[in-house]
């Protein structure tokens, strides 16, 4: 076989950026030869046979076509799980970790009895984040997207979750039995407005557009989650839910009309305000 198909001449020659190349050698690594991503050094020698060839040669184009790394290796890594990912949900992004440590700040202040609902929960990723990092918090998460709960559903299973976290099948709250209560509401709504160019960039143009944009001005949905959020939310209850860099003061005053007290706008890592919340 010839020398060039090596790891080493393969990553050296290829157009996309070097951390790229690596993550999607080293799935070609684990899923071909059960190889560590430590083999990409130790074994830098190692030449493909022709069906990881022909997988390695799909995948950079693809990349190079601009498809999302998360969906070409189907797993994304998100506060201390992993999840499968596809096509049918967003992939979860490291500002949205900050939704899980406020919900988890809560629980440590309530209980671990505490309970939560996830609205429009996607991959699963704030509900098992939770649910793994809080094991006796109730876990309640709605999606309006069959194939996002398929895939939800898919990762309580892998993660050992799925008596631990209920997943029903709605919009926001129009699924919730009467009665039905929490210490605590958690959401990531789509909040790109439909005109924002962002949406046709990069990682985005591959996301479901559903769980981007409101097809609106992108205050939508958060508005109505929030003007529903008092009548499930216990006394004392939190509510944060993450939004645009430039949305703090809209949704912070969404806040404040609906009867929230105690609101706050935080901050994610990069410095941006990513995430509102509130108290009834």
């Amino acid at each position: 076989m010839d020398g060039s198909l090596s790891l080493r001449s393969l990553l050296n020659a290829s157009m996309l950026a070097a951390s790229e190349a690596k993550i999607l050698m080293a799935h070609i690594l684990e899923k071909h030869y059960q190889l560590p991503r430590s083999a990409l050094l130790s074994r830098d020698d190692l030449q493909l046979h022709s069906e990881a060839m022909a997988d390695w040669q799909n995948l950079e184009s693809r990349r190079l076509a601009g498809e999302p790394i998360a969906y070409l290796i189907g797993k994304r890594g998100f506060h201390n799980i992993e999840l499968y990912v596809a096509p049918g949900v967003l992939i979860p992004r490291p500002e949205t970790e900050l939704l899980v440590e406020i919900g988890l700040l809560e629980i440590n202040r309530i209980g671990d009895s505490a309970t939560v609902l996830d609205l429009g929960t996607g991959s699963g990723a704030i509900a098992l984040a939770i649910a793994h990092d809080a094991v006796q918090a109730k876990v309640t998460a709605i999606d309006q997207s069959p194939e996002a709960l398929d895939i939800a559903k898919i990762n309580a299973n892998r993660l050992n979750m799925a008596s631990r976290v209920r997943f029903i099948h709605g919009n926001w709250y129009e699924p919730l039995e009467t009665g039905a209560s929490f210490d605590i509401i958690l959401s990531n709504p789509p909040y790109i407005a439909t005109h924002d160019a962002h949406l046709d960039q990069g990682d985005l143009r591959f996301e479901p557009r559903s769980a981007l944009t409101d097809q609106g001005n992108g205050l939508s949905c958060i508005e109505t989650i929030i003007s529903g959020a008092m009548e499930y939310l216990n006394p004392n209850g939190l509510i944060a839910v993450e939004h645009g860099f430039d949305q703090s003061d809209a949704v912070v005053t969404l806040l404040k009309m609906a009867g929230f007290r105690d609101v706050q706008a935080r901050l994610d890592l990069a410095g941006h305000y990513r995430v509102a919340s509130g108290r009834k």
